[in-house]
């Protein structure tokens, strides 16, 4: 695997220099004063990327599972009911937590290629006449499916249920490169990592909560240590941290926010959404089909492509890893050897995304697919030729 080559897998995602720059800091002392100068800042930075002003934002030095093992830890209770849809490994790695938890899971299912069912969740609500549930989980994004789901409108669900509980949403791959609104969705507890949209390595788990949830922590049972919210909150404020922190990921997530505000949130959005449209229109060309099962489903992060009938879509990564050095994502789960995924997030424009689309098209045409070379990436060209785009700032010096 060539290191020269983006990545196409969904995160962790391609790492600009100025942000390997920007964690490659000397050693500071972090119960210093400087520590607290270069920390607090970032605390607004990311409720902007989060769209909260009523919230609060808790950092762990973690990846994206711990935050959602301290959204359940730090608002329930042992035994508590919980209710979740599996739509996809992500979804259902969050279940299997729960479970491990010891938490009561009323598990809804939908085919993976679909999004989380609001209707079904408003129904499961308005059937739990007593409030047991006290939490509904939420994928935004589901990685394995390339699947987008309509968190606000499983907010409205909620809402029109009458119902109390909590919204825990995992928007690991969607936060900081898809539109994400916390407070206009009612979302209870977000999360997120420093992997994916925020490009810098994995390390930081990024957890946004609401005024409700900081409610619910106070009642909780759940046992909490490493990950309990009340020592980050006692501690963040003042500039400090309850135990060692990653001083060069806070140095990058510093950096990280200046890029994003010098691109445009909506300008990020933007971008994302070109790049995944020409994909789309790659995959188009080809012949072939997303596993997400309509338009309003499409991810802007990443793309699952069901490969034809006949063909093992492991063998396919692997073939463009060897021959050609390039990294795509692998079918997972109940798509496992069905699809790959084209990750087309963080730190990746047009140019480069092209290159992503012709190295696939390569790989498929050594393996007998029946698709045409070129055709993918002509498609995707006419595409970005011809729809606009916003001044590329990624490659900004410091």
């Amino acid at each position: 695997m060539s290191n020269q080559n983006p990545v196409f897998i969904p995160g962790p995602t391609n790492i600009p220099e100025r942000l390997r720059r920007a964690i490659s800091q000397p050693t500071i002392d972090h119960r210093s004063s400087s520590f607290g100068t270069m920390f607090k800042p970032l605390f607004p930075g990311v409720k902007k990327v989060l769209k909260t002003e009523t919230g609060e934002v808790i950092m762990f030095p973690a990846t994206g599972t711990a935050g959602w093992e301290s959204a359940i830890s730090n608002t329930l209770s042992p035994g508590d009911k919980i209710l979740a849809c599996r739509h996809g490994m992500f979804s259902h790695r969050w279940i299997d937590m729960c479970k491990r938890w010891g938490l009561d899971v009323q598990q809804l299912n939908a085919p993976w290629g679909a999004g989380a069912p609001a209707a079904d969740f408003q129904a499961a609500l308005e059937a739990d006449k007593n409030h047991e549930i006290k939490a509904v989980l939420v994928t935004h994004n589901e990685t394995a499916t390339g699947v987008r789901s309509d968190v606000a409108a499983v907010r409205k669900a909620i809402d029109a249920a009458g119902h109390p509980a909590l919204l825990l949403v995992d928007g690991v791959s969607s936060i900081a490169s898809m539109d994400f609104r916390m407070d206009e969705w009612g979302v209870d507890v977000a999360v997120t990592g420093s992997q994916k949209g925020f490009m810098l390595p994995a390390g930081l788990s990024i957890v946004g909560v609401s005024q409700k949830a900081l409610k619910a922590m106070e009642t909780a049972k759940l046992p909490r240590c490493f990950l309990d919210w009340r020592d980050m909150l006692n501690t963040n404020p003042k500039g400090g941290f309850p135990y060692t922190p990653p001083v060069g990921l806070f140095f990058g997530l510093g950096e990280a926010l200046k890029m994003i505000e010098e691109e445009g949130l909506e300008n990020v959005f933007a971008r994302h959404h070109r790049m995944a449209e020409g994909v789309r229109r790659a995959v188009d060309a080809w012949g072939l089909k997303l596993c997400a099962h309509s338009p309003d489903l499409y991810s802007e992060t990443i793309s699952a492509i069901l490969v034809p009938e006949g063909q093992d879509s492991t063998k396919l990564v692997v073939h463009a890893a060897d021959k050609y050095g390039v990294a795509f994502g692998i079918g997972l789960g109940e798509v496992a050897g069905k699809v790959f995924r084209i990750g087309h997030l963080g730190s990746l424009t047009d140019v480069m995304a092209l290159s992503g689309i012709g190295t696939a098209e390569m790989a498929m045409v050594d393996l007998g697919y029946p698709i045409e070379l070129g055709s993918g990436v002509a498609a995707a060209q006419e595409y970005y030729r011809n729809s606009a785009a916003a001044e590329p700032k990624l490659a900004k010096s410091a």
